[in-house]
């Protein structure tokens, strides 16, 4: 099975991956640390003046961030793949 971030994983692995990541992202100091993660990667934009490999890492970190993201709400709401 493919998951939100593309590796074949069991239900049972992605419940306990998504439950430890919405863990350790709780509380205000979780909540903190993953709005300094976005500032750094989704709300940031480049200009024209970025190269190809700085564009190319920056959209690493957004996938993973995004990846951080979609385990809480889908661990918050019980969801799974």
């Amino acid at each position: 099975m493919k998951n939100i971030d593309g590796v074949a994983r069991s239900e049972d692995a992605e419940k306990q991956i998504n439950e430890a990541i919405a863990l350790a992202f709780q509380g205000k100091s979780g909540e903190f640390a993953l709005k300094y993660l976005r500032s750094i990667s989704i709300e940031r934009v480049m200009g024209p003046s970025f190269d190809p490999n700085s564009l190319a890492h920056l959209e690493g970190q957004r996938f993973i961030v995004g990846v951080i993201e979609q385990r809480i709400k889908q661990a918050q709401k019980g969801d799974q793949p």
